[in-house]
């Protein structure tokens, strides 16, 4: 039975796709369990607690190596953890101001573009047309929209393109996830002193305290970590298309968790981005090698 279970888990990391696809499932059914959280607490107050349930989880399970590592191994993993740490407090202070769809959306033009920049390939142009159009249409939302918003959305996709970019160089440094781990305790305590002296520490009550750290659990530690494994093995420009896949996980957990029904033109625009990401990665299927013997 070990040899079964080893075997297994060997399949699922040697399949990049299908972690990436369990972390997006993981960070929507946590962003639904945390709905209700988002009302109990400040936008820094929640995001404290989610760095600080997957630190705590991250390091119990992966106890990282952290003698002998040199600057280089250090530069990489402190500048990722303050990409994580920034990319969550400024998508917490964009959807305090802004409608979440819309939030979402701007959020997106940072892996969009990252996915862009490195394309090698026209076709893959018209797959990031397609997704870009799938979730515009998710992100749709009448009324005015404050600047202020607007910015920390911006500023969320920039670091959400950071945190792609850096995952790869972070994840060939640090073996397993003990990456993950190490960068969300930087994150913590980068962010610690700010809570500290703002007064946003959660209140005395264990109910807040037990969902922040199931946040942690669902919206960090589990995603970040079956992310940096699939980072290993995937071009960050494919990442960045699968992960257009947000929008559309958002609304089935928000449906089977919370009962929210969804619209004709947000079912469509699931649809685009569900067949842009199916396309990306499909196009993206190595070519076989002449020089190689087929088995």
């Amino acid at each position: 039975m070990p040899e079964r279970l080893k075997s297994a888990a060997e399949r699922l990391t040697g399949a990049p796709v299908l972690l990436v696809v369990v972390a997006i499932a993981s960070v929507q059914l946590g962003s639904s369990v945390a709905k209700d959280l988002y009302s109990a607490a400040a936008p820094l107050t929640v995001a404290w607690l989610r760095l600080l349930g997957a630190a705590v989880v991250l390091g119990v399970l992966t106890r990282p190596r952290l003698r002998g590592r040199s600057a280089s191994d250090w530069f990489w993993v402190v500048a990722y953890g303050v990409c994580l740490a920034g990319m969550n407090v400024t998508f917490y202070l964009a959807i305090e101001r802004i409608p979440i769809g819309m939030a979402v959306t701007l959020e997106f033009l940072g892996p969009l573009g990252v996915s862009v920049a490195l394309s090698r390939r026209a076709r893959d142009l018209l797959w990031v047309g397609l997704a870009a159009i799938g979730v515009a249409l998710l992100g749709f939302s009448p009324g005015e929209l404050d600047p202020v918003g607007i910015v920390w959305a911006l500023v969320a996709g920039a670091l959400w393109a950071g945190y792609i970019l850096l995952a790869g160089p972070t994840g060939r440094r640090w073996s397993g996830v003990s990456g993950v781990s190490v960068a969300f305790w930087v994150g913590l305590v980068a962010l610690t002193p700010i809570v500290l002296v703002g007064g946003l520490l959660p209140p005395a009550v264990p109910v807040v305290w037990g969902v922040g750290v199931l946040i942690g659990l669902l919206s960090s530690a589990i995603p970040y970590g079956l992310e940096m494994i699939a980072l290993r093995r995937i071009e960050p420009r494919i990442f960045g298309i699968l992960m257009s896949l947000e929008p559309a996980a958002a609304g089935l957990f928000a449906l089977l968790v919370l009962g929210e029904t969804l619209r004709p033109i947000e079912l469509v625009a699931m649809a685009c981005v569900v067949v842009a990401s199916v396309g990306v990665v499909r196009s993206a299927r190595p070519e076989p090698d002449p020089a190689r013997p087929q088995v």
